[in-house]
């Protein structure tokens, strides 16, 4: 008995073959991270405001003032820098974002926190982070937690129609700053 596979079968396994080289770098790609990537949207003003960014984990180690160096540029997560893409004009602290995609960094102090906006938010980290592309920085308030934060995380909380709260959590800081639509 001879099994005779048709032109269609052919042509429907060469797909899903050529499909699977293509789609499964990407979908193991996150599996192999340490660090797992999340999106936080939120809507302000009616349109949807953005951040994605890496989270990593504490894991026992001093983490602001020795593995994020005061007063030094960091990418605010792990990976790739942490993007925001915003549908609306935004004015964030005391800073204007026209609606766009871009990077956010920030610049922590034993004194006080930074958030930057980047016009670049194609970057890896901030190793090729360039001042001269900033929208601007603003200063941000910083806290306490309640309790330590294992893994970094971020919050756009609700403060009104117009109106979130973006919220930066790790170990035991919180750094946040007003994100109102115009």
């Amino acid at each position: 008995m001879t099994l005779r596979i048709g032109p269609t079968i052919v042509l429907t396994m060469a797909v899903l073959g050529a499909a699977a080289v293509f789609v499964a770098p990407a979908a193991f790609a996150d599996k192999l991270r340490a660090s797992p990537h999340e999106k936080v949207t939120a809507t302000v003003g009616g349109k949807a405001v953005t951040i994605e960014y890496g989270r990593p984990f504490k894991k026992g180690r001093e983490l602001f003032g020795a593995l994020v160096p005061w007063d030094k540029v960091w990418r605010t997560g792990a990976d790739e820098a942490t993007t925001l893409v915003t549908e609306t004009d935004l004015t964030i602290g005391d800073l204007a974002v026209p609606k766009g995609s871009y990077a956010l960094f920030t610049v922590p102090g034993q004194k006080g926190w930074q958030l930057i906006i980047n016009k670049n938010a194609k970057q890896w980290g901030a190793f090729s982070y360039d001042a001269k592309s900033d929208v601007g920085k603003t200063l941000m308030t910083v806290a306490a937690t309640p309790a330590p934060v294992e893994q970094l995380t971020m919050a756009l909380v609700p403060a009104g129609d117009k109106k979130v709260t973006l919220q930066i959590s790790w170990d035991k800081t919180v750094a946040s700053v007003a994100v109102t639509a115009k």
